[in-house]
């Protein structure tokens, strides 16, 4: 039996019937058939887990309704369709109550029914399976230490929050700056919860105009505007049972802020143009890039708003603390580049290697991953060199403030990021730091062993 096979049983007790039934669905080679004439049969042999039952209605034994209710309590995944000579609409409305697929009657055109019945339910078998694979690989894909990579101790308390955060349905507000990877923590706290198999919707508030947030977020009716040619639903009740992201929240204007700050309160939306709410149960994240405290000491948002949102946070460290995360960051963008593109694994050179370390990255992990790709693409050698690394030029104090860095290694970064700033140029370095060509030599030497 392969993956494409569809076990069904056929219980049927009259014997004409039951070889009909068999015959016609056995000239489908991917069907694999089993018959029984009673109920208790059929009980018997539930546990090998059909696909389908069709079922006739009137048995000797047990009664179709009581055989239904015993087949959806002990097999929920099978699909039974009911099969009877009589034609009741009011059987046919409690037997699909119960949780019937469907309800066939015995007339000429019983094998062409009989045959699309079993052909929808095939489809929507595969659908079922694909979109549980496709389920498994998402939470694979968002398995928080596959995704947010590194090894300092700024990334391990991260994290640890996350950890915290997954467990319940508390409030999250992650803070950090722009490239920081707040929306992949937002998606390893969604698909690592409870709310896992529920929608995660992202909405990015500076990417929508200001007239259409409310329309977004809430919903609209048919007219409820101009150009509202059909009622819309919004982004809370897409989430319903699942998780909103608001990313850039700080960029949300007042006087929707009060409308957001009703919503979270009442867990519940009323559509633009309507008066009816319509509750939403959605776990809310969010994300900025502001020091929303100091927004709220300017008066730009609402100070109850920030106190209902102020559940959990969690700040994304900027690269440029986490140095130690670095190479371990690019030599993972590095190898899934070339796995997605078919392209033979690169590695980085030494010096290569040291550019990265000595750039501050303003642009984070975002820009990292930007630079080593493109690397990536344009060399033609095993290995990239400094030249393939398409940096921008130093800032002017290059080096930041960190409790993981030592005073050598602070010597060797001020050394490497002047270097690269003219471009390698000893004698210029020295002049510029106002220290001897043979200091510079030493310091390098002295930081291979970093």
């Amino acid at each position: 039996m392969t993956e494409s096979t569809l076990k069904i049983f056929v219980v049927e007790d009259s014997e004409w019937y039951n070889r009909l039934l068999v015959h016609t669905l056995s000239l489908n080679p991917d069907y694999e058939i089993k018959s029984f004439h009673k109920g208790k049969d059929l009980l018997d042999n539930l546990h090998e887990g059909p696909d389908i039952i069709t079922l006739d209605y009137r048995l000797p034994d047990i009664n179709g309704l009581e055989l239904l209710k015993r087949i959806r309590q002990d097999s929920p995944d099978t699909q039974v369709v009911l099969i009877s000579e009589q034609n009741d609409i009011n059987v046919v409305v409690s037997l699909l109550k119960i949780g019937a697929y469907d309800y066939i009657t015995k007339s000429e055109d019983i094998k062409e029914r009989l045959l699309i019945t079993v052909q929808n339910i095939r489809k929507g078998i595969g659908l079922k399976k694909e979109l549980a694979a496709l389920r498994k690989e998402v939470q694979q894909k968002y398995s928080f230490r596959n995704t947010i990579i590194g090894e300092s101790s700024a990334i391990k308390k991260v994290y640890g929050l996350i950890e915290k955060a997954i467990g319940t349905n508390i409030t999250v507000i992650i803070s950090g700056e722009t490239g920081t990877g707040k929306e992949l923590v937002a998606k390893a706290i969604h698909f690592n919860s409870a709310r896992k198999d529920r929608p995660f919707v992202p909405v990015n508030i500076a990417s929508i105009p200001s007239e259409l947030i409310e329309s977004e977020l809430f919903g609209h009716e048919k007219g409820a505007f101009t150009g509202a040619s059909s009622r819309r639903t919004g982004r809370f009740e897409e989430a319903d049972g699942g998780t909103l992201f608001l990313d850039e929240i700080g960029e949300m204007e007042l006087n929707l802020q009060s409308k957001l700050l009703r919503v979270l309160q009442e867990k519940e939306v009323v559509r633009v143009g309507s008066n009816k709410p319509v509750s939403t149960d959605c776990r809310v994240i969010v994300a900025t890039n502001k020091n929303l405290k100091e927004e709220v000491r300017k008066g730009k948002f609402r100070e109850d708003l920030y106190y209902r949102l102020f559940g959990l946070p969690i700040e994304m460290p900027p690269l440029r603390e986490r140095e130690s995360d670095i190479l371990i960051l690019a030599r993972h963008f590095i190898s899934r580049f070339c796995k997605e593109n078919n392209i033979p694994l690169k590695r980085m050179t030494e010096a290569a290697q040291k550019k990265l370390m000595s750039y501050s990255f303003p642009g984070n992990v975002r820009e990292l991953k930007s630079v080593v790709e493109l690397a990536v693409t344009l060399s033609d050698k095993d290995e990239l060199e400094p030249a393939d690394l398409m940096l921008d030029s130093p800032d002017p104090f290059p080096v930041t403030i960190s409790n993981d860095l030592t005073l050598r290694e602070y010597e060797l970064k001020i050394i490497m990021a002047t270097l690269q700033k003219y471009d390698n140029d000893i004698r210029k370095t020295a002049e510029k730091l106002d220290i001897g060509v043979s200091t510079i030599y030493r310091i390098l030497q002295k930081g291979k062993g970093i």
